[in-house]
């Protein structure tokens, strides 16, 4: 009796473990599992970045005329109305298309202080086509301070514009070996003619009709 009843459980445990290893197996194939030893998993591709277009360089900016010998800032004695400006570009004189006549002057140069009535004569008589303007270089010649300068354009009453500039380049950019020195510029900043030494109302007039003559106007 005993003997037929562990065959029967015997029996009943093998059926059990039978039914268990197949019920896994079915568990194991809807699940998509596999009963083999399986690999590291891979990481999902890290994002890309999505590309962006390069902002545009700056543009530099740019001198106005750019045939000038040297561009530089002027800080104005006077014509700051005429000019539009406190401490304008040098550059900026040509924004009307007109040529200009740029003088270099200084408070101490005795020629300087002879030539400038009929520069300020002509300047009144030429207004309309050309620009006339004056450049203390006294500091960089030694020949005055700026103070200087501005106490003879006071003195003279000079009314077309005129002022100074901190850019000492400027004397060699504009071949200044005399005092004074006047440099006829063409509305495209081309230097026409450039005149050492004392000017005559006369001389004055003639080289700013052959100005006026190379710039088409």
């Amino acid at each position: 009796m005993r003997e037929a009843l562990r065959i029967k459980w015997t029996r009943l445990r093998a059926s059990g473990l039978i039914a268990l290893v197949a019920l896994t197996a079915l568990l194991l194939a809807a699940c998509g599992g596999s009963t083999g030893t399986t690999g590291p998993v891979e990481p999902p591709p890290a994002a890309q970045p999505t590309p962006t277009t390069a902002p545009a360089p700056q543009q530099q900016p740019r001198t106005r005329n750019v045939n000038l010998p040297r561009d530089f800032q002027i800080s104005l004695y006077r014509g700051e109305d005429a000019l539009g400006g406190k401490d304008p570009q040098f550059s900026a004189l040509f924004a009307r298309g007109k040529p200009v006549i740029l003088n270099f002057f200084a408070g101490l140069c005795p020629p300087c202080r002879a030539e400038m009535p009929d520069i300020q004569s002509v300047s009144a008589q030429y207004k309309d086509s050309v620009v006339i303007f004056g450049l203390d270089i006294g500091p960089f010649v030694g020949l005055g301070s700026r103070q200087d300068g501005k106490a003879l354009v006071q003195e003279l009453r000079v009314t077309y514009p005129t002022g100074t500039t901190f850019d000492r380049q400027v004397v060699s950019a504009y071949n200044v070996f005399a005092m004074p020195t006047t440099v006829f510029i063409t509305p495209e900043g081309k230097v026409f003619r450039t005149w050492s030494g004392l000017l005559t109302r006369a001389k004055l007039v003639e080289l700013t009709e052959g100005l006026l003559k190379a710039s088409g106007t």
